[in-house]
């Protein structure tokens, strides 16, 4: 490949020839090449150098710069926007326009990227403490998830500029959160901390997403996946939770004897109940055999009265035998040691009177 230099009048050229003398060319005339001790630099491996002035007019090899200047600026009119995110375009510094994503145009040297805007679902892991109203210490590990709102050009113009970097709108957000949460839990007690727990993340939205629209994001979800207290909380929170088992075991226990106690006494009830009807029919059946025992003593007697009649004796004789025999049955089945009896005439004649007139009455019924 040779290349061609024009050198003008005023220039005067120092040539190193294999012999290190240094030989002047004058520079008139048409312009010198230098192919012509082109073939003298390859064979003896020296280095030949050549000082120009500043006036000289152009050079071939710069010649086309306008052609180098036009294909890197139509080069430049092409950008690409992924998929997920939203150019930001500015020009001297000011906001301009948003691209959107594909194959977008641009004016080259003039218009710039400042900044690709993701419009994808973020996610932010929070750790921190709170204190409640009866000063306990609450730690919290939540998750955080959060997006542009949309795609509008002053959303993505909020979001480009609202905040020198994502670092300080991450530091925002996080101390946004934190705050609301604290705040929340301030007004709880310890022991309500963990029922309020969809409560707490109801709040955070409600007063968080005010801000973030302001910034042009949105927080689609807080999810709250630990709520943990001090060692000595949760110990006593334990010894509480014990106490209330022991408590429930005991009230099972009670009910279990209760319905024990009441179907055994339901059950003793029912078979005293039996019993008694048993004893009733019982002594039914008994009475009924007495009454047949002493119709039949009655038939008896009348009909050993009606004989006795017939062959002229006394029936008191009668009386007298069945006095006779309820005095041994008292000797053989009574329990006591003494019998009192009235020996008289006029006794047993009262007695045997009282006997006949309880046979009478029983005879009626």
């Amino acid at each position: 490949m040779l290349m061609f230099v024009w050198i003008p009048n005023s220039l005067r050229v120092k040539k190193f020839n294999t012999a290190s003398k240094v030989q002047e060319c004058d520079a008139t005339g048409a312009p010198q090449r230098f192919s012509a001790w082109l073939p003298e630099i390859i064979g003896t491996g020296i280095k030949k150098k050549a000082i120009f002035n500043t006036n000289f007019t152009t050079m071939d090899y710069i010649k086309y710069w306008w052609v180098a200047l036009l294909i890197f600026g139509f080069l430049g009119c092409f950008v690409t926007i992924n998929q997920g995110f939203i150019g930001v375009v500015t020009m001297f510094g000011k906001y301009r326009r948003i691209l959107r994503p594909g194959l977008n145009l641009k004016i080259p040297f003039l218009e710039q990227i400042n900044k690709k805007v993701s419009i994808q679902n973020r996610s932010v892991e929070l750790e921190f403490q709170a204190v409640t109203v009866d000063q306990a210490n609450v730690y919290f590990k939540s998750m955080l998830l959060y997006s542009v709102i949309n795609v509008e050009e002053e959303t993505i113009k909020n979001v480009a500029f609202k905040f020198i970097s994502d670092k300080d709108f991450m530091q925002a957000l996080i101390r946004t959160v934190e705050g609301s949460i604290r705040a929340f839990v301030a007004t709880k007690r310890q022991a309500e901390v963990l029922n309020v727990r969809r409560d707490i993340v109801e709040n955070v939205k409600e007063q968080v997403d005010v801000s973030l629209e302001a910034w042009g994001y949105h927080l689609q979800d807080l999810q709250i996946n630990d709520i943990t207290f001090d060692e000595a909380i949760i110990t006593s929170m334990s010894k509480v939770v014990a106490s209330n088992n022991l408590k429930a075991a005991a009230e099972n226990e009670g009910q279990a004897l209760l319905i024990t106690k009441t179907k055994a006494a339901e059950a003793e009830g029912n078979a005293i109940k039996i019993a008694a009807e048993a004893e009733r029919l019982a002594a039914q059946l008994r009475g009924q055999g007495v009454a047949l025992f002493r119709e039949e003593v009655a038939k008896g007697m009348s009909q050993a009265a009606s004989e006795m009649k017939q062959a002229n004796l006394d029936t008191n004789v009668i009386l007298f035998s069945m006095w006779v025999e309820a005095i041994k049955n008292f000797a053989e089945y009574g329990k006591g040691n003494v019998i009192f009896l009235d020996g008289g005439s006029d006794g047993m004649e009262k007695t045997m009177k009282q006997i006949m007139a309880m046979q009478q009455l029983e005879s009626k019924k």
